[in-house]
């Protein structure tokens, strides 16, 4: 890599940093993460601890070695979305472990709560929950689904206003990205693993590939649930509402790489084979999107970068890049998202 146009790249992403407050609240006294969607009380509600943050942050990666790296990268900051791309980690582990028979198997059978048994979600499939596809009706911890209808992330098409009413369609068939969706897969995969989502992921990855231990994931003061006698908090796959995953840019460069290598680690498969590949099988409905994990398919999501790209992302902005053909990961946080597209062209440009 040329080290000059490398430095030019960081050079980019350190003077377009994320607009956002330090804070996290607008001056006004609203979350920033609400403000953006415009989100009005009672759904604005937070219910989970906001963090304040650091600056922009950073690695760059390629053949697993760092070759560049800028502001405070061992810093725990909030991660919003990208914890989704966690919870499709974990779902890999529940079907080694043989507790998800098969992604198109219908979550609801087993009957661990009345979620899954109204005729809107009975057939909904652990596929069409990690594809966002599922259309799943109802609300969890005070939040109904219905807020985040027609919400317009990434590459979607400008829809109503956000919020407002929307015929669900049938598993499957329909592609939108809803938080209290999300938080229903970490639910019922709480309930087959029946220990914390954060214990699971902390002794099953985080420790294998070597994390450090400043990371967590909070929950919402209102999502402790009772697993067979036991309280546990249920926690959510982002920070929309607060909460959710906080960690070092460093920690997340490990999970990049351990997703980059097919879920093996140091010689030791940590992932099933092949799980890794499937977060990246496009969806038929939405082939930008894959299981929770973003893909660049026709070059969409972000043009500068290959077409075999893919990426977890979260609002903020924070991005972790993961580029097979040229063997690069890329950790970045708190950048201006319409600056995303030139990082990862200065980066290439560099090679």
């Amino acid at each position: 890599m040329d080290s000059e146009r490398l430095a030019q790249a960081v050079a980019f992403v350190q003077a377009h940093g994320s607009p956002w407050p330090q804070s996290l609240y607008n001056p006004d006294g609203r979350f920033c993460l609400t403000a953006e969607a415009g989100e009005r009380a009672p759904d604005d509600e937070i219910l989970g601890p906001v963090t304040p943050r650091g600056g922009p942050a950073g690695l760059i990666l390629r053949h697993g070695q760092v070759v560049a790296e800028w502001g405070d990268a061992d810093r725990p900051d909030m991660t919003f979305s990208v914890a989704k791309s966690y919870l499709a980690v974990l779902a890999g582990l529940a079907v080694g472990d043989g507790l998800i028979g098969s992604l198109d198997d219908r979550v609801g059978e087993g009957g661990y709560d009345s979620g899954f048994q109204s005729a809107q979600n009975r057939d909904i499939t652990w596929r069409h929950l990690l594809q966002q596809t599922s259309e799943w009706e109802g609300t969890l911890f005070d939040k109904p689904d219905m807020i985040d209808r027609h919400r317009q992330v990434g590459v979607t098409a400008a829809a109503p206003a956000k919020g407002s009413f929307r015929a669900l369609q049938p598993p499957g068939t329909f592609w939108e990205y809803n938080d209290v969706r999300v938080n229903r897969l970490a639910l019922s995969l709480l309930q087959r693993f029946r220990e914390p989502l954060p214990s699971v992921l902390k002794r099953r990855i985080m420790d294998p590939i070597g994390a450090s231990t400043t990371w967590r994931w909070d929950g919402y003061r209102n999502a402790t649930v009772d697993i067979e006698g036991t309280p546990m908090v249920s926690v959510p796959g982002g920070g929309h509402w607060g909460g959710g995953i906080v960690i070092s840019a460093r920690d997340h460069a490990r999970m990049a790489l351990l997703v980059a290598a097919d879920g093996v680690w140091d010689g030791k498969r940590l992932l099933p084979e092949g799980w890794c590949a499937e977060l990246r099988r496009p969806c038929a409905v939405a082939p930008f999107y894959g299981l929770m994990w973003w893909l660049n398919t026709g070059r969409e999501q972000y043009p500068a970068a290959a077409e075999s790209s893919f990426f977890a992302l979260g609002w903020g902005s924070h991005i972790l890049w993961i580029d097979p053909e040229h063997d690069l990961v890329a950790v970045v946080r708190w950048i201006d998202r319409a600056h995303a597209n030139g990082f990862i062209k200065r980066v290439l440009e560099s090679l």
